[in-house]
């Protein structure tokens, strides 16, 4: 299949330019293993990639993504805990310094939400649960009478995320020490700003 091609001449790109400058750099990682300083927990969707947006090296970020960048709260029974598990291993194996919970405009995650559910009938049978998550946030979004329900809910999703990451005790117990730092962003893909959460404000400002 052609699309596939692409990405495997994309491959042969890489590994005759970017992998050589970087030589170095892969033969540390490979024999010290990885040690990141930041985790970065975002959406999926192929226009938002972290590695791009914030122009990062190998080594440089323990990344974790999922529909519309959302971290369920901290529970210990139930099903399987893909998010949770990330977090823990970044958290108490690579002892991240920082999390950044990294939204974005047009989530599609996001307008799932705010359509309110029977997905499932469209063939979609996860999603519905999965941003539930969100539920509370999106209620409050639509009962404000809010002019762009999307955007406000995309950045209320962020919120929600940090609050849900607080909840878990390891998380808790290192920010209040400092020995790591939670943040929120979000990026417009259209005009390519990047908005960083102002915890003293509880605003989003642009970079």
């Amino acid at each position: 299949m052609p699309e596939f091609a692409v990405l495997v001449d994309g491959y042969q790109r890489f590994k005759s330019d970017a992998y050589v400058r970087q030589k170095a750099r892969y033969d540390a990682l490979a024999s010290d293993g990885q040690s990141p300083p930041i985790m970065i927990i975002s959406c999926c969707d192929s226009r938002v990639d972290p590695a791009t947006v914030f122009d990062t090296t190998p080594g440089q970020v323990f990344a974790l993504r999922n529909v519309a960048n959302l971290v369920p709260p901290y529970e210990t029974g139930g099903g399987l805990h893909g998010v949770s598990a990330a977090i823990e291993f970044g958290v108490l194996g690579l002892e991240v310094r920082h999390i950044v919970v990294l939204g974005h405009a047009q989530c599609g995650g996001i307008k799932a939400s705010l359509e309110g559910g029977d997905l499932g009938e469209a063939g979609y049978s996860f999603i519905d649960s999965w941003v539930d998550i969100v539920r509370p946030a999106r209620d409050k979004v639509l009962a404000s009478g809010s002019q762009d329900p999307q955007r406000d809910l995309e950045l209320e999703a962020i919120r929600v995320s940090l609050a849900n990451l607080r909840s878990f005790p390891f998380i808790a117990a290192r920010e209040l020490s400092g020995q790591l730092k939670l943040h929120g962003a979000y990026f417009g893909i259209a005009d390519g700003n990047l908005y960083v959460l102002n915890d003293e404000h509880d605003s989003f400002v642009v970079q």
